[in-house]
């Protein structure tokens, strides 16, 4: 039975003992959520309650945000996204489309209720699986991805010494770029963002995300949600989408034109964001998650940042095995050809409707 089909109150129902541990978010419990989410050690900026609204208007899932409280505190959090898709599948996940997830708790009692009612309504809802996106193992048991890793380092507060710590090689890039005379600024606007990020996908022969996303992004998150385009002579050659977070940032939609590469356009836009983030009094630049053996997984390392494994868990269900949605999978291959061959505007105007089911 798909939750498309089921409202909250459904659930409910159908699940007291479980669900009646745990409450389900509404928007008159937003602030409370995010205040809990900025004082829990686990939690991630992919915590925040705003992602309940973006994956439900940008996307169209069904959202089951899970928390529990104890003397009217909250303790827990548990943001789960159902996709129900004919070509990838049906699955409950904290966080589709998001680096990092599962739970986020400050009692051992407040996880181990939100687990439960994670894995029942999983059977519930028939998914084929229940999967956690997190940086710390909690499932031994349970099957894991170790396809993902992610980069995250200290920001010393020295923007000189910053630079310095990048290896020569790269730091050279970053020189690069600067002696194109390239500048930087930041953009209230996600539209020329889009045409330097949709740019860079398609050459990577990748379904782009819609212009609502991006759009619906800045509007939930504010000046928690920057854009950051680079340009040459008025021209854009580059742009980068960063999330802050506490003491954080987190750089995370990005690409460049074609001129971006002889331009060193997209090293000196990290660089530029790097920079920006220490004078602001940042202490930690998370360069974001990366497939092992990818080009960004290479960039990341150029830069002196160590990976970081992180460790996405399966409960499988309806399935047996875990699900190999990705480019690295040889049957995807000839689509990403494909795509790659497809004229801009069409890729653009295609790409979000497979993107949403891709989690």
């Amino acid at each position: 039975m798909s939750a498309a089909k089921l409202s909250a109150l459904d659930v409910k129902r159908s699940l007291p003992e479980i669900l009646s541990r745990v409450s389900l978010l509404t928007q008159a419990q937003y602030r409370a959520w995010d205040d809990f989410i900025d004082q829990c050690p686990q939690a991630t900026f992919f915590h925040r309650a705003g992602w309940q609204q973006i994956m439900e208007q940008a996307f169209g899932h069904q959202t089951w945000f899970l928390y529990i409280e104890e003397n009217g505190q909250i303790q827990g959090v548990l943001p789960l996204v159902e996709i129900n898709s004919l070509l990838f599948g049906h699955s409950l996940s904290a966080l589709p489309f998001c680096a990092y997830g599962g739970i986020a708790a400050v009692s051992d009692n407040a996880y181990s209720k939100l687990d439960q009612a994670a894995q029942s309504l999983a059977s519930y809802l028939n998914v084929d699986y229940l999967e956690y996106r997190l940086r710390e193992p909690q499932h031994p048991e349970w099957p894991t991805k170790e396809m993902y890793v992610t980069f995250r380092k200290v920001i010393d507060p020295d923007v000189e010494r910053n630079l310095l710590e990048i290896p020569r090689k790269q730091r050279a890039m970053v020189r690069k770029g600067i002696k194109h005379g390239l500048q930087s600024c930041v953009d209230t606007s996600t539209e020329r963002f889009f045409v330097a990020y949709s740019t860079s996908l398609h050459r990577l022969g990748t379904p782009v995300f819609s212009r609502k996303y991006f759009r619906l992004l800045k509007q939930v998150f504010g000046d928690d949600c920057e854009v950051m385009v680079i340009t040459q002579a008025d021209k854009v050659v580059s742009a980068v989408m960063s999330f802050y977070f506490r003491d954080e940032v987190l750089p995370y939609y990005g690409g460049g034109t074609d001129a971006a590469r002889d331009l060193a356009a997209n090293d000196f836009m990290y660089w530029e964001l790097m920079r920006r983030a220490c004078e602001q009094g940042y202490r930690i630049f998370d360069f974001g998650r990366s497939k092992q053996g990818a080009g960004s997984y290479s960039f990341k390392k150029n830069w002196g940042f160590e990976p970081e494994q992180l460790y996405y868990e399966y409960q499988l269900h309806r399935k047996q095995a875990m699900p190999e949605i990705n480019p690295l999978n040889p049957k995807y291959q000839f689509f990403i050809k494909a795509w790659q061959k497809m004229p801009l505007t069409l890729a653009n105007l295609i790409g979000p409707y497979i993107n949403r089911n891709l989690g």
